[in-house]
């Protein structure tokens, strides 16, 4: 079955960077397409990028110029490199994995989730 497990959360300051890492298995890692989600407590996940098997990638417009996403398809592993972090991206950030193509930044079209890493930016 589909496993996923993300690492590299933790607390930053403001202006800070951080890199999360998802380590994929159970599927043939390099088909599918990839995505970062986060969650603010009492919200529904929102997307934050995803990264396609052709490596088309799509961000939200809120992290555009700071986070980048980024694939290994060598060591099944999906990354998340966050510069110049702000208060406002403290969240839970999950990866995710689907065989659909497209943009796909609803969440709702993801089936497969890991259990998410911890992201604490302080001002």
């Amino acid at each position: 079955q589909v496993q996923l497990v993300e690492s590299g959360g933790g607390s930053v300051q403001a202006g800070g960077s951080l890199r999360l890492s998802c380590l994929g298995s159970g599927y043939t890692f390099k088909r599918w397409t990839m995505g970062w989600f986060r969650q603010y407590p009492g919200n529904e996940r929102e997307g934050v990028a995803t990264i396609q098997s052709d490596d088309t990638t799509n961000y939200a417009d809120a992290i555009k110029g700071r986070f980048t996403i980024s694939r290994d398809n060598a060591e099944n592993t999906l990354y998340l490199q966050m510069d110049n972090l702000k208060p406002e991206d403290t969240a839970m950030y999950f990866c995710a994995a689907t065989t659909l193509k497209g943009q796909l930044l609803d969440a709702s079209f993801w089936l497969n989730w890991g259990q998410g890493t911890q992201v604490t930016v302080s001002s």
